[in-house]
């Protein structure tokens, strides 16, 4: 065993322990350390008392695609509570800070592959919310003895998890011809296996430096990509109609006002391009990653199957 692995038992506390990460993680590190999960909201002067060797925050508030939040929500749960949680940090014996962060922290949308030398430029209330709590953990003096990270991770699925792949997998378990086939994307994804097997190196590898890490799967795939290996997991040959890319567009923009399924932010989602490079955490962890982006994308299409979405 390399000398400087942590080999002991150590008392974790996560934050957001309720969600879809926070559950997953718990379940990975609970076989080797002690876990506590902590609830957390933000309030104005409030001060935390820190006892714990570790320190997850996963808590905030994710990026609201029915827009019902006011921009004030995302800046007090990811900005005001990092803030407090981070200090109460700082005067602790913890010596462990991991912060999730996100990719949106540095841009909305990419036409190049996101490292971290990359200039954030985040355009949304939760990504510039998400940046602030970022720039707060890097400009405050830490000691020598803690060490900080801050994880920005692309889109994450897995075995119960809500989101766009959902959206794909009924239409695709309905037979419905995808009619998004002309656009030709690449996006990053990021499997709950890998992420959970990268905090844990991160808190047993005391030799992996402080700073900022992208996380994602090794491979980008397309949408249409997407589309043949959920009709792969289903057992049957997916449609794929490659209609004019402008008339989609104009389609979307109605949708924009009449309330349709499909509107310009949904497109975008399904559509862009977001690639994200991971060779700075994999040359930090030295090792490959557990499971490859297929492998982990079919494991959370199969659990859909299971689930009966």
């Amino acid at each position: 065993m390399e000398n400087n692995r942590i080999l002991e038992e150590m008392k974790i506390t996560i934050t957001g322990a309720s969600g879809f990460v926070g559950i997953n993680l718990h379940k990975y590190l609970k076989h080797a350390h002690m876990i506590n999960n902590m609830s957390v909201r933000y309030l104005p002067n409030q001060i935390f008392e820190i006892k714990t060797d570790a320190f997850i925050h996963l808590a905030g508030k994710a990026h609201d695609l029915k827009k019902s939040s006011s921009p004030n929500d995302y800046y007090e749960a990811n900005f005001e509570l990092t803030k407090q949680l981070f200090d109460a940090f700082l005067v602790s014996e913890a010596s462990i800070f991991i912060f999730m962060s996100t990719v949106k922290a540095a841009a909305d949308d990419l036409d190049v592959i996101l490292t971290e030398d990359y200039i954030p430029n985040p355009k949304t209330h939760y990504g510039i919310a998400k940046h602030q709590a970022e720039q707060y953990l890097l400009n405050k003096e830490v000691p020598k003895s803690k060490r900080v990270y801050i994880l920005r991770p692309c889109m994450i699925h897995g075995p119960g998890n809500k989101g766009n792949l959902n959206l794909l997998y009924k239409i695709v378990k309905n037979k419905i011809p995808w009619t998004l086939g002309a656009f030709d994307n690449q996006r990053s994804f990021l499997s709950i296996e890998n992420l959970c097997f990268i905090i844990e190196e991160l808190l047993e590898n005391s030799a992996i430096r402080s700073g900022i890490y992208n996380i994602a799967d090794d491979q980008t795939l397309s949408t249409n990509e997407l589309i043949r290996l959920l009709g792969s997991s289903l057992g049957f040959q997916t449609n794929i109609w490659k209609i004019n890319s402008h008339f989609i567009k104009s389609i979307a923009k109605v949708g924009d006002y009449l309330n349709l399924p499909l509107n310009s932010e949904r497109l975008q989602k399904l559509t862009s391009n977001y690639s994200v490079s991971n060779e700075k955490i994999l040359k930090a962890i030295k090792k490959p990653l557990p499971v490859s982006a297929k492998e982990g994308l079919m494991t959370t299409f199969n659990s859909f199957k299971i689930n009966k979405i």
